[in-house]
């Protein structure tokens, strides 16, 4: 189980998205609390409260970097409350919203440290670890596992994601040199769907 699997855990066992919210915020699960220590925890508390306090200004506002979320935990709010949003929409409709790009992206700041590049940048959508990365995002609609990238594009490295019906998420990170296709105009990668969730 990934690191951050236990979000989805809790939302199948009925937990509201304020307490969905708030276990991402800590990165813990409500079950995983008892294993915690009450003295560490106020111990660094007041670590990071002072150390906060020692570094405010009032009139400095926060600027994010270019494509980057300004703050990671009401990132993932968003993100959560989005797929629940496509979710409902689906169960009320038949139909899927088109954000699948959007979400593979946001999924991929969440889980694998993407840090997205400002909007309108062709060849690569950001960074992870200091690589570029494309991500390219299989929707429920599809039933390939297959993706197309343009060869052309500067990216090191692709990210699939792909998204099942049950709006459940997974992704799997290729070498370009992983890539087929030898000849033409694009490359093609493709996840096998029985690698399990990431």
């Amino acid at each position: 189980m990934g690191d951050w699997d236990f979000l989805y855990e809790m939302r199948e066992r009925g937990y509201s998205p304020e307490e969905i919210a708030d276990a991402a915020s800590c990165g813990v699960a409500p079950w995983q609390w008892k294993d915690i220590d009450r003295e560490w925890v106020d111990s660094e508390l007041e670590v990071v409260l002072e150390d906060d306090l020692n570094s405010f200004e009032p009139d400095e506002k926060f600027q994010s970097r270019d494509g980057f979320p300004y703050c990671p935990d009401e990132h993932i709010e968003i993100f959560q409350s989005l797929v629940d949003c496509a979710a409902r929409h689906f169960e009320n409709t038949g139909r899927y919203l088109q954000v699948w790009g959007e979400l593979g992206e946001i999924y991929a700041e969440i889980k694998f440290g993407l840090c997205r590049h400002g909007t309108h940048r062709a060849g690569s959508d950001g960074t992870i670890a200091g690589k570029l990365v494309e991500v390219k995002t299989i929707s429920p609609e599809r039933a390939g596992d297959r993706v197309f990238v343009k060869r052309q594009g500067d990216f090191e490295q692709l990210l699939i994601i792909r998204i099942d019906q049950n709006f459940q998420f997974q992704g799997k990170l290729f070498e370009r040199s992983e890539l087929k296709g030898s000849a033409g105009k694009y490359l093609r990668g493709q996840m096998k769907f029985d690698q399990g969730l990431y």
